[in-house]
């Protein structure tokens, strides 16, 4: 019950405080909503960032391995020299692992060409992706779709004329009309449409099948060289769910050194790339931006602390003869301490509030403009825990010098 009566009559002398000398008070108390704003604007930015490029890389799936040439990431002092005389991943390539590999639901050899035009009597579409991929595609991918079927098991052997068109393909080509069976014109060819995928919506990282076409690797072969560099060919696993990802990427490596005949000890001519490298890679990026964001709001803060423990001092001063009044009647050191501790604390807390209404409504303004932010609740309580610890921080110092006052002067002062 002391203890609530103390927090209740500190927050009474914060708020007097605040009302008393309420410039005094805001000016003190910006550094601390400045500190708090930046530090949870710049923490809810870098999480809506992060969770958005996660939800794009769980797509790529958690069991899934990609064969390809060049190894992800980009980013810093990347050795590209010890990579460019490397081979792509070729046919036979694939057909090894596909025959050699047993802890896999999938096998997939896969290729890409962008910028083409999709044509539909009069109607065209521009800027079209088309990917060519063998059977097991959608063993490697989750497919959904709004309309028709994925290839049967005949159409991909034959080489079929038939292909899956996004949604965004299906609504400029047909204007809302069923696209089943009618037929585009892909590079000079005619194809038969069987399957339209589920509308998906462009993510942070351009990874949606909405303007995608999707054509049998067979039939693809004789318009273009699927093995060519310029089209990136890659190769998909999707490991068996009960696997680890670690001995699915073991017996890939162990496949693929077997069929490129590498020397032992020698390095490995290919790249393994999986969803978790991106991953890592996210989180050394964000991990940076968030040092800047404390650096940047530590310094508010820093300033914002000193001006606390400044009208700290100030209401000791002011109240000093009360002190020693409340000492006489009996109140104990760690009575007054507590007292001015949690004043300090609730001044804190008041800037701090202010610093999150801002975040709040930043974030609901970017939203508005067509950004969507979150404020999320775990940067809410690191808003209140930083102004509570900087509070007791910036208000033990005067705290304890009040309790150490000796009640005659303080009495006579």
């Amino acid at each position: 019950m002391i203890i609530l009566r103390l927090i209740g009559e500190s927050f009474r002398f914060a708020l007097d405080a605040l009302r008393q000398n309420k410039t005094r008070t805001m000016l003190s108390l910006l550094g601390i909503t400045i500190g708090i704003f930046t530090i949870i604007f710049v923490f809810s930015a870098v999480d809506t960032l992060r969770g958005k490029l996660q939800a794009s890389i769980d797509k790529l799936g958690s069991s899934t391995v990609f064969v390809q040439k060049w190894p992800w990431g980009g980013f810093g002092d990347y050795p590209w020299w010890k990579y460019v005389n490397r081979p792509e991943p070729s046919l036979r390539d694939y057909e090894g692992l596909k025959d050699r590999l047993e802890y896999v639901e999938g096998v997939s050899y896969e290729i890409s060409a962008n910028g083409r035009t999709i044509k539909y009597r009069s109607n065209s579409v521009e800027g079209g992706a088309i990917r060519a991929a063998s059977q097991d595609f959608n063993k490697t991918w989750n497919l959904d779709f709004q309309e028709g079927r994925y290839f049967t098991e005949s159409e991909g052997k034959s080489g079929s004329p038939v292909v899956i068109i996004g949604a965004d393909i299906a609504e400029g080509l047909f204007n809302g009309e069923p696209a089943i069976g009618k037929s585009i014109s892909v590079m000079g060819r005619r194809l038969t449409v069987v399957g339209v995928f589920k509308k998906e919506g462009e993510d942070m990282m351009g990874m949606s099948q909405d303007k995608n076409i999707l054509m049998p690797l067979n039939f693809a072969k004789g318009i273009m060289d699927v093995e060519s560099d310029r089209y990136d060919p890659t190769i998909t696993v999707r490991g068996k769910d009960y696997v680890a990802l670690e001995e699915v990427e073991s017996e890939i490596r162990g496949a693929l050194r077997g069929i490129r005949r590498t020397k032992p000890g020698a390095e490995d001519d290919f790249a393994l790339n999986k969803s978790t490298i991106a991953s890592n890679q996210l989180d050394q990026m964000f991990g940076v931006v968030d040092i800047a964001g404390w650096v940047i709001g530590g310094f508010s803060i820093l300033v914002g602390g000193f001006g606390i423990a400044n009208i700290m001092f100030v209401s000791v001063k002011e109240r000093t003869n009360i002190i020693g009044i409340q000492k006489s009647l009996g109140a104990k050191n760690y009575f007054i301490l507590l007292q001015f501790l949690f004043e300090a604390v609730a001044l804190c807390l008041l800037g701090g509030a202010f610093g999150l209404l801002l975040v709040y409504l930043f974030t609901l303004a970017l939203t508005a403009g067509g950004f969507e932010m979150t404020l999320f609740m775990k940067n809410i309580v690191l808003g209140f825990t930083i102004s509570v610890v900087i509070g007791v921080i910036s208000g033990f110092w005067p705290a304890y010098s009040a309790s150490r006052l000796d009640p005659v002067e303080a009495i006579r002062s």
